[in-house]
């Protein structure tokens, strides 16, 4: 009689169970890709921005189904989602390819897949001239990388940013959300203003503007002297400063300028003024 030694009895069970056990699912090979936050990024660590944020920062910004909302380093979409869900035409783009496609899944989850889309790239590359909206959570650095690319969008554009503004560029606004919220809790609405600096001409006189950002300085040069420009701001294409006493409201388009002067005593008159080329 054939005898097994307890050895070879335990490698055969063993390689019974092996033929037996159910192959492992596709699902148990490729589970979903999850971030972390604070998980490195090219740019800047990934860290969600509060979805109550999320939602104040397009409240500020007015979104409406007429934007096109863009957020860079968009993470797992959560801004462009939220802005779609409001009907605008949203785009993010994040260079990790994982972001991108649990992105367009969330995207799909959430019913918003044919407005929202997701571009794999460089933020610091992305066009983003046809942008109404920019909705971002960045560090200081990367948005001073971008500001010259800000001051060159369309004036009116707005800008909502979680925490961290631009270095010298003054908000528009800035609130604070509480509730549930207990970090990155503080929206910030910058916007882009119209560019005016230097000569202008207005009627016989001349206006040289100083421009940092939306803030004016500068001086209303007539045949009787000069006059400095004090509590000069730009929102947009809305313009106002005070020469002299009167006080300038007006418009700005393009290389013209027109609006009502109104002088300490209450006296209204229209002005126009035309960019010196």
């Amino acid at each position: 009689m054939t005898r097994f030694h307890p050895t070879i009895a335990v490698a055969f069970l063993g390689l019974a169970l092996l033929i037996l056990a159910p192959a492992p699912s596709a699902a148990q090979e490729a589970r979903p890709f999850e971030p972390v936050p604070g998980q490195a990024g090219k740019d800047v660590v990934w860290v969600p921005t509060p979805e109550s944020l999320v939602e104040k920062m397009l409240d500020m910004a007015k979104v409406t189904a007429r934007d096109v909302v863009m957020d860079l380093g968009s993470g797992d979409g959560r801004n462009v989602i939220a802005a779609a869900r409001r009907g605008a035409r949203a785009v993010g783009v994040e260079y990790n390819p994982e972001m991108v496609a649990l992105s367009r899944r969330n995207a799909e989850k959430a019913g918003v897949a044919g407005r929202a889309t997701f571009i794999e790239g460089d933020m610091f590359a992305a066009d983003i001239s046809e942008a109404t909206v920019l909705a971002l959570f960045l560090l200081p650095s990367n948005l001073d990388k971008l500001k010259d690319k800000f001051l060159a969008l369309r004036p009116g554009t707005r800008i909502v940013l979680n925490t961290f503004g631009v270095e010298g560029w003054e908000p528009d606004a800035t609130e604070t959300v509480g509730g549930d919220c207990e970090s990155w809790c503080t929206s910030l609405l910058l916007i882009v203003p119209a560019r005016v600096d230097g000569p202008w001409q207005m009627a016989g006189d001349e206006i040289v503007f100083a421009q940092a950002f939306q803030k004016l300085t500068g001086s209303l040069k007539t045949r009787d002297g000069a006059a400095t420009i004090t509590e000069g701001r730009l929102r947009g294409e809305a313009i106002e400063f005070v020469a002299d006493g009167t006080r300038y409201t007006g418009r700005v388009q393009g290389d013209r300028m027109e609006g009502t002067a109104v002088t300490a005593s209450g006296a209204k008159r229209s002005w126009r003024a035309q960019r010196k080329k």
